[in-house]
């Protein structure tokens, strides 16, 4: 069975350790939807999902110390985007165009989306950006693809975590160990297809 979830993935760190994940899904199998994967400074790993089904599917491609579930809310403007998901809020603002997005436009997007593909770049993904990974297998029977389209920095963040500053913006360093990969180390949002197989 293939499933495809399409929209973007913000991922950012904060000088205080933190480093959130932010996937915010316009089209999937669950409808549309936006859940936070958040990796504390001691590793403690949680997810905030909006509901049982969200929380079901992810926690069974990735690997969580907590799942909390519970409202989710992501407002998304053209240079930004506000997050409210209980424990965590953010105000994320997004810059220009990274020279991985140039690339990235220049790839027809069925194309930039095709499982094949993404296994063809990985390598390549790899070496251009430490820590992240374009296929791997997530377990439980599920290869995952990401097909990326688009890419452009983040600016600033203004996050509270457990109602504390989590403090400025920093790299998501070390990377998060939530599945096979991680985001990019400089903070950026992406376009991103994503294709789990069910074997």
């Amino acid at each position: 069975m293939r499933s495809r979830f399409t929209g973007e993935i913000c991922g950012f760190g904060t000088a205080s350790g933190h480093r959130v994940i932010v996937g915010r899904w316009v089209e999937s199998p669950l409808g549309a939807f936006t859940d936070v994967m958040h990796e504390a400074p001691d590793g403690f790993r949680m997810l905030l999902a909006p509901n049982a089904a969200v929380a079901e599917f992810v926690s069974a491609t990735y690997t969580f110390d907590e799942i909390r579930i519970l409202p989710v809310i992501s407002v998304r403007t053209a240079d930004g985007l506000h997050l409210d998901a209980g424990t965590i809020v953010a105000d994320v603002e997004f810059g220009g165009r990274t020279a991985t997005g140039w690339l990235l436009r220049c790839v027809p997007r069925p194309l930039a989306r095709a499982p094949w593909w993404c296994t063809a770049i990985d390598p390549v993904a790899r070496v251009v950006m430490r820590g992240v990974r374009t296929r791997g297998t997530a377990g439980n029977g599920r290869r995952e693809f990401y097909g990326a389209t688009d890419a452009h920095r983040v600016e600033s963040v203004a996050c509270r975590i457990a109602g504390a500053d989590a403090g400025a913006l920093a790299d998501v360093w070390p990377p998060v160990r939530f599945g096979f990969g991680s985001t990019p180390r400089v903070p950026m949002v992406v376009a991103v297809t994503t294709t789990i197989i069910e074997t």
